[in-house]
Parts: C-alpha cells; sequence; structure tokens
C-alpha cells in the first residue's frame, strides 16, 4: 500500500532542454539508464507484443509504408514498443541484417528513439524501438487542430534534430536514409527525438529517398549514394518545413530567398510571435543547408553552432510548448482505451455503474468458491444478506444505502470481496466522497493486485481529487492489464 503511493508523487515530466553547448555526456544522460540494453528478441515474443501484428496496432505517424510497416507493441515488463517488421526480401542476408541493427543499437541518446532490439526468424526481419507516444513532427507541424506550432518549439526540434545528427556523426552514423517530418517523434515530455529506424544501412527495402524529386539532394540523383552531405541537405529541407508550417519544394523556397521574399516563405500563423533577425538567421542555415554542390554545406556540428543563440526559451518544457498534458498524461489517447478506460477518462459515473452492473461478481469466483464452505454459519448468512441488500441498491441508484450495506459486508469480514469494494467506491463517487473512493480502490488492490477495474476506479478516485498525472498513470496501469488478460 505505502509503496503503491509513494509512486504517485515520483509521476511528471522529467527532461528540460539543456544549455546550447552540446555535451554527449549529457545527450547519453541518466534518462537512458532505464533502458534495456540492446537484445535479440523471438519471432514469438514480438507477435504476442502487438497482438499477433493487429493492423490496429499499427501506427502510421511513423511515416513507414508498407511493405515496411511499424506496429506498437506491449512487452510483458510494460515497456511499450515500436516494431518495425521488413518485407522478406528487405535483408536476404541475415548476418547483415543483425550486424547493422546491433551497430545502430549501440547508440544511447536521449536525442533519439533509440534502437533496443531485433528478431531475424527464418525469413522475417524485425527492428525494434523505443515507442514515442506523442506522434511525429509532421502531424504537428501540418496536421494541427487547435493552434500551429510554437515558434519556440520548431526552434527546439531544429536544435534536438542538429545534436542527434551530431551525435551520431561523433559515434561513426553520419549516414541517415531519407530524413523527414516523419522521421522526427515526440516522446512522453513532448521532446523530439529522431528515429533510430533511418540509420540502418539501406538495404533492398526501398530507395533512399522518397519518390518526390523536388525533396532528393541533387548529389543522389547523380550517384544513387546516401552521403553526410546529402543529409545535411534534407536537413534544410525540413528547416523549410519549419519556416512554413508546409512542404514546400526548395527550388521554390530558394526562388523566394534569392528574391528577398522570405517573408512570403513564413508560415501565416507565425505571424508577430518571432523576430525578423530570427526568422532571417534560419532562413540563412537553410539556404547554407540546401547548396547544390555538396561541399558546400554545412556539417553536423555547424548546425548545433548556428541554431544555438536562437534557443531563447530553453527554460519552457516541451509538453508546454507543443501544447499537450505534463508527463504521461497524453499516453491515455495511444492507449486504446477500453470502454471502462473511456468511462473513467471522461469522469462518466454513470456508464461505469452500468459496466459494473453488467460485470457482476465474476472476477471474485476465485476467492468466493474458496470461502463456500462457511455458507452454511449464521454469520456468513448474514454478511451474504448484507451484500444481496447492497446490491439491490446499487442496481437502483440508492448510493447512500448500498454504501451503508457494503461497509457492513466488509466489516462483517467473512468475506474479501474486491467487486464489494469497487462498488463501495463508485457509491463514494456519486456521493462526491472522492478521498474514501480513492481508499477502496486501493484496498481492491490489495485483494487482486492484478485486476484491471481496481486501477479504472483509483483512476476515477484521483480525477475526482484532481490529481491528472496520478489519474493517468493509474489509466495507463488499468489498460496494460487489460492487454495483457486479453492476451492470456
Amino acid at each position: 500500500m505505502g509503496a503503491r503511493c509513494s509512486k504517485f508523487a515520483l509521476c511528471g515530466w522529467r527532461s528540460h532542454h539543456k544549455p546550447s553547448a552540446l555535451q554527449y555526456s549529457d545527450l547519453e544522460n541518466a534518462d537512458n539508464e532505464k533502458l534495456p540494453g540492446f537484445r535479440d528478441f523471438s519471432w514469438d515474443e514480438l507477435k504476442t507484443a502487438t497482438n499477433g501484428f493487429s493492423s490496429e496496432n499499427i501506427v502510421s505517424e511513423h511515416g513507414e509504408k508498407a511493405p515496411n510497416v511499424v506496429y506498437k507493441g506491449l512487452l510483458d515488463n510494460d515497456r511499450w514498443i515500436a516494431v518495425k517488421r521488413f518485407n522478406k526480401s528487405a535483408w536476404p542476408d541475415s548476418r547483415q541484417f543483425l550486424d547493422e541493427a546491433k551497430a545502430v543499437g549501440n547508440l544511447r541518446s536521449e536525442r533519439l528513439a533509440n534502437l533496443i532490439g531485433c528478431c531475424s526468424d527464418r525469413e522475417e526481419r524485425l527492428l525494434v524501438a523505443e515507442f514515442m507516444p506523442n506522434e511525429t513532427l509532421a502531424r504537428h507541424l501540418f496536421h494541427w487542430e487547435n493552434q500551429p506550432m510554437k515558434w519556440a518549439m520548431r526552434l527546439r526540434v531544429a536544435m534536438y534534430l542538429a545534436e542527434a545528427l551530431e551525435y551520431c556523426s561523433s559515434k561513426g552514423r553520419a549516414l541517415y536514409h531519407d530524413l523527414n517530418a516523419y522521421r522526427v517523434l515526440f516522446d512522453l515530455d513532448g521532446n523530439p527525438r529522431l528515429s533510430c529506424f533511418g540509420l540502418m544501412k539501406n538495404s533492398r527495402d526501398g530507395k533512399s529517398y522518397s519518390t518526390n524529386l523536388a525533396f532528393t539532394p541533387p548529389e543522389y540523383l547523380r550517384t544513387g549514394r546516401v552521403t553526410s552531405e546529402s543529409v545535411v541537405y534534407s536537413f534544410g529541407t525540413m528547416l523549410l518545413d519549419l519556416l512554413s508550417g508546409k512542404h514546400i519544394p526548395p527550388s521554390h523556397a530558394l526562388d523566394l530567398i534569392r528574391g528577398k521574399n522570405f517573408l512570403m516563405l513564413m508560415d501565416s500563423g507565425l505571424e508577430g510571435h518571432f523576430s525578423n533577425d530570427d526568422g532571417t538567421e534560419l532562413v540563412r542555415l537553410a539556404t547554407r543547408c540546401l547548396q547544390y554542390e555538396a561541399r558546400e554545406r554545412p556539417n553536423a556540428k555547424s548546425l548545433v553552432t548556428s541554431l544555438a543563440p536562437l534557443q531563447k526559451e530553453s527554460q519552457i518544457p516541451s509538453h508546454v510548448l507543443l501544447g499537450i498534458p505534463q508527463g504521461n498524461a497524453n499516453c491515455s489517447q495511444q492507449l486504446q482505451l477500453t470502454p471502462m478506460g473511456e468511462a473513467c477518462l471522461r469522469m462518466d459515473l454513470t456508464a461505469i455503474h452500468e459496466i459494473l452492473e453488467k460485470t457482476g461478481y465474476k472476477d471474485d469466483e476465485g476467492i468466493a468458491n474458496e470461502l463456500s464452505f462457511q455458507l452454511w454459519t449464521n454469520q456468513m448468512q448474514e454478511t451474504l444478506n448484507s451484500k444481496k441488500h447492497g446490491d439491490t441498491a446499487f442496481r437502483a441508484k440508492d448510493f447512500t444505502t448500498a454504501i451503508d450495506c457494503y461497509t457492513e459486508f466488509i466489516d462483517g469480514g467473512t468475506m474479501v470481496s474486491p467487486t464489494a469494494y469497487a462498488r463501495r467506491c463508485l457509491c463514494y463517487l456519486m456521493s462526491e466522497m472522492p478521498n474514501e473512493g480513492l481508499g477502496d480502490a486501493m484496498q481492491a488492490l490489495v485483494v487482486s493486485p492484478e485486476w484491471p477495474t481496481a486501477y479504472y476506479l483509483q483512476a476515477a478516485s484521483l480525477f475526482a481529487l484532481g490529481m491528472e498525472t496520478d489519474a493517468q498513470e493509474s489509466l495507463r496501469e488499468a489498460t496494460n492489464w487489460d492487454a495483457k488478460r486479453n492476451r492470456n
């Protein structure tokens, strides 16, 4: 009980933007100590984690298209993962695939969505990476719903991406294939990270760049080879994305810049929210990255040096700039909530009541059967009568009477029923007594530590108490336990 309570106090966002100078000791920070070492996964393990590679688990926001599909998965240790499943002909040489995956898997940075494993099983080739729950740069930049991405966040994306490229270069992985807005993902705290999938050396899964030639580095069109300068060119196209909020062909953007009409390039939604000096500096950097001659482009280290002075709101957490809930509060959108989870998130107590009424006591069966020999005692009969009266009142939505009857049943002590605690918890919530409701939800967890319903009601009680982050954590645990039950 005490351990479970103390967990709540530890929830919340963790990482902030770091000072301008890039330090590899910072990028390989303590946050990554929580990451497991790179390892081989079995086919069966990944099949189970992705619910049989269900189409419902496909995460299109990772920017991959068939035949190379990315799935969301949940491991037995409750870690969410992104699994990229290649076409069978993508890596015909399994040894080459394993060596390449292990080389990328040796990288560890808070600027990357890190690779944590792979699987080579007969004709199957799969990569396993950290799951980033807050979608892609393309989603936030091109398809926003409430407001355009803030200027300070755009600058942070550029800086973090440049730091990711410099880190990779320092580790001998300067080449990145098809760098674009779908390859930049946002983690739990809203910090942008570069997908590790593009660091794999090109295989037979397709070309290194998309088929849209307008965005392809000119030297790649001549030679078909990716160089570190090609990556910088693609970085320049992403700077144009950040400036304009659209995917503008570099040739068109450069014509505007040469005509000194760069303000026509800027996202109209940013008007009045950035200084002309900062805008000019970013345009100048994009122009350098998009030089036709590869040797005239800056390197990754120079990108970081140029972007560092523009980071003027580094003290503001990324989740604030991105406009998402603090810490893991956005995870509920990614958890494929059950009807019970949706009801808790909406605080729809009537819907929760209907679900509990329909479910009945089926989750108590094991506990009740163990105690059935006591049925012949008078005390036991009185206890069961109290529960029966409580159930009648619960069904009639007479929550005050239900509380009294369930209390008699629980205090009788001859039977232990997590469902009775769950029902009394809801009665307390209906009666605007969330503290008492939280106590019952936690008592239900003591009896049945892996029972999703108890976690759901704990979440509802915490929502009622205004403890948003803690409630979201309980909702996540409820969803995880539900998913495990469905897999078993």
